[in-house]
């Protein structure tokens, strides 16, 4: 990566811990702000998420942990309620680079997306409706939640995206660096598990 990109890919990286931004927005303003010429190429998502870990590791690796192990449990608490869709976790609270500022995105798969609504409803859970790009890069029904989180004392923006029930082949693939992309309720515990196990 040339020393350019390398430093727009710092700065987003900052935007993204501390701001919440998505990757996307993250590159945009760090080339603006760095006063990057419009013919300037971005950093890929890879060597974004390598500045994002960079970042954490020297400014805020012990609060960040407990962040991020907040948002999980609060992602498993959702992901047991809505076991029924088989939900996939996946984004920065699954890669492990989440803060507060995250939100939470879980992939679900059933076969009339208004039954997840039915069910939200039946929970008494106010949501708010739209059309997001899926796994594919297909239009799909994405149901939005603030979802309190205790310990963090916020609500968390939850995201509950609608993918027909044959899809979730496609939800486990794998990254560039071979790393799963998602993974269901009984894969998030044994990550988790096996987090606690190393920090003890």
């Amino acid at each position: 990566m040339d020393s350019d990109k390398a430093e727009i890919a710092a700065v987003a990286a900052r935007l993204v811990v501390e701001e919440g931004l998505d990757f996307g927005s993250a590159k945009r303003r760090a080339a603006k702000q760095l006063g990057a010429s419009a013919r300037q190429s971005l950093p890929d998502n890879e060597s974004l998420e390598k500045a994002v870990e960079e970042y954490i590791a020297i400014f805020c690796a012990e609060s960040q942990a407990l962040e991020l192990a907040s948002l999980r449990t609060l992602a498993l608490r959702w992901m047991d309620r809505l076991a029924v869709f088989q939900p996939h976790l996946g984004g920065s609270v699954w890669r492990g680079t989440a803060t507060r500022h995250s939100d939470i995105f879980l992939q679900l798969f059933c076969e009339d997306p208004k039954s997840a609504e039915i069910t939200l409803i039946d929970m008494g859970v106010r949501f708010d409706a739209r059309l997001v790009t899926g796994l594919h890069g297909e239009k799909v029904d994405a149901l939005s939640v603030q979802a309190w989180c205790e310990p963090l004392q916020a609500f968390i923006g939850l995201h509950l995206l609608m993918n027909d029930r044959d899809g979730i082949r496609g939800a486990v693939q794998a990254d560039g660096r071979g790393r799963r992309l998602r993974g269901d309720a009984r894969a998030l515990r044994a990550l988790m598990d096996n987090e606690d196990h190393d920090r003890k």
